[in-house]
């Protein structure tokens, strides 16, 4: 029933140490697709003031986050709830922060539309997006190990591939979003924070 994820386990603590810049000191944190839910543990207790609702499009994910909450038992996180990012209505109305953890360049572009486009609907003004994972950048060299990844996610899927900034910045813009934080992360990983105009 539970999953596991190796990279969760080097991420977590570099990625909470963004968050606790970025998020709000109360509220509701929408986590998009949670994957293991290993993160939705570790940052529900790693943030005790803030509500965590983990979400998957996933069944066995679904039930994985929910295993691993049984097991933690932390009053401030919720049952995971399901949730497609390029729905265009999502089961959750209203968040004061959203956090996407590599989910777009394993998913369809429309993912990564739905997902800014849900952004917008939920966000109040100032709230944060904030989107974990590898990125291209325009006018930084995209590292090697990236790039192999890159081709090895079009090959199992040429839907899938590393997103570059540049069209995401211009995605969040249509939704009255911006880009306010890049943070360089371990194994050539980013975090990019967009905020509700």
């Amino acid at each position: 029933m539970k999953r596991h994820a190796p990279a969760t386990a080097r991420n977590s603590q570099p990625l909470a140490e963004v968050l606790a810049r970025e998020l709000p000191a109360s509220g509701t944190v929408l986590e998009i697709a949670s994957g293991s839910g290993e993160h939705a543990v570790f940052m529900a207790r790693r943030f005790p003031a803030l509500d965590w609702q983990p979400s998957d499009r996933d069944a066995e994910a679904l039930a994985s986050v929910d295993a691993w909450a049984a097991e933690a038992r932390l009053a401030n996180l919720r049952p995971a709830t399901a949730l497609d990012a390029a729905a265009p209505d999502w089961p959750i109305v209203s968040a004061d922060a959203l956090l996407c953890v590599n989910m777009v360049h394993i998913s369809p572009w429309d993912a990564a539309v739905g997902l800014f486009a849900g952004a917008g609907r939920v966000l109040g003004s100032g709230a944060p997006l904030v989107l974990y994972g590898p990125f291209v950048e325009p006018d930084v060299e995209t590292a090697a190990s990236n790039h192999a990844f890159d081709q090895s996610l079009r090959q199992r899927d040429p839907a899938w591939g590393l997103r570059s900034t540049a069209d995401l910045d211009r995605l969040a813009a249509g939704h009255g979003m911006t880009r306010t934080a890049r943070c360089a992360m371990p194994a050539n990983n980013l975090v990019l924070v967009y905020r509700r105009d």
